[in-house]
């Protein structure tokens, strides 16, 4: 059969086509697309990030000594107490029935001890009477002051001066040694108690400028500064404590959370290049006709978002502001 010069035609017109397209996948393919970032002057901070709860300086939490039924609560939120005032009164209606018992008993043998003393002073009884008397007295009088003890222990009482800042529970419930029905303490000065992580303990000391973020407070610039920290850290969550102490003017309340950033180092007017287009070896990246090439840079500062450049790039340089994984020197790059 006689082939047509148009099909031949037609042939090597497709082969053409996908030739063009292999060679256009295969350029794709081999080419990263990338973005740049301009090194540009700025403020640089370097910062150590935590969360925290605000706590007064001084306060405490009061609970019962015991478990028992709370017959009365004696004092309301925002009222000023002193030390060893009477909070709550827990029911201690059996607690006094058996110091009332033991006191009868206590009385028994008071006499009775007395009368074994005049018969034995006569010679009609044994000392032996008066003796057991005695011991049975004492054992009674010692029982009381326990009893005593246990009635006392159902009050629950103020350990410091202050104001008492939160109350809970209501007469008629049931609580127990781990209950908290009061919170005493001041309602100035505050602080922010954070936990550190322990990467991290190693650049903060007392003085720093901490800034703060409270989410009731979006729009306020807080700040505060690192009091104290604690010299010893937990070992299984690997944090520090970190007490950061407000102002008196500062607008947060007790109980808030609250993001700091402790200030670890800071530069007004410094080169900055975006934290991510620093690989994780360290290295920046240029463009240089179309290809990637890798630039020593000596790095300072660096913050979260910005990292400060020291030498190997000028203002206004242009850097690949995210590496691809793998990128390797002269690979072919596209700028978007």
């Amino acid at each position: 059969m006689i082939r047509r010069p148009f099909s031949i035609l037609r042939l090597l017109l497709v082969l053409a086509v996908i030739a063009a397209g292999a060679a256009w996948l295969y350029l794709q393919n081999g080419t990263a697309k990338v973005a740049l970032a301009t090194a540009r002057p700025g403020p640089a901070i370097e910062a150590v990030y935590a969360t925290g709860t605000v706590e007064p300086e001084s306060w405490a939490k009061v609970g019962p000594l015991t478990v028992g039924r709370i017959a009365e609560m004696l004092v309301t939120e925002g009222e000023r107490v002193t030390q060893g005032q009477k909070l709550a009164r827990l029911d201690d209606r059996e607690a006094a029935a058996k110091v009332a018992e033991l006191e009868a008993r206590a009385a028994y043998w008071r006499e009775e001890m007395g009368r074994a003393r005049t018969l034995a002073d006569k010679g009609i009884k044994a000392r032996e009477a008066e003796q057991k008397a005695a011991s049975e007295y004492n054992q009674v009088t010692a029982a009381i002051a326990a009893a005593r003890q246990r009635r006392a222990d159902l009050v629950v009482a103020a350990p410091i001066d202050g104001v008492v800042l939160r109350r809970d529970f209501e007469p008629g419930e049931v609580v127990g040694t781990d209950s908290t029905l009061f919170w005493i303490g001041e309602a100035r000065p505050l602080r922010i108690t954070a936990d550190v992580d322990e990467e991290d303990i190693a650049r903060v000391m007392p003085g720093q400028k901490v800034l703060i973020k409270a989410d009731a407070f979006p729009d306020a610039a807080l700040t505060g500064r690192v009091d104290r920290l604690t010299p010893k850290g937990d070992p299984i969550n690997k944090t520090f404590r970190v007490r950061v102490r407000l102002p008196d003017d500062t607008p947060v309340m007790i109980g808030m959370t609250a993001e700091i950033n402790i200030i670890t180092a800071e530069k007004t007017d410094a080169l900055l290049i975006p934290a991510a287009a620093i690989s994780a070896d360290g290295t920046v990246w240029r463009v240089v006709d179309g290809r990637a090439q890798p630039q020593t840079a000596r790095l300072g500062i660096r913050g979260r978002d910005r990292v400060e450049v020291l030498g190997g790039l000028n203002e206004g340089d242009s850097v690949i502001a995210a590496p691809p994984t793998g990128l390797k020197a002269g690979d072919r790059v596209k700028v978007e």
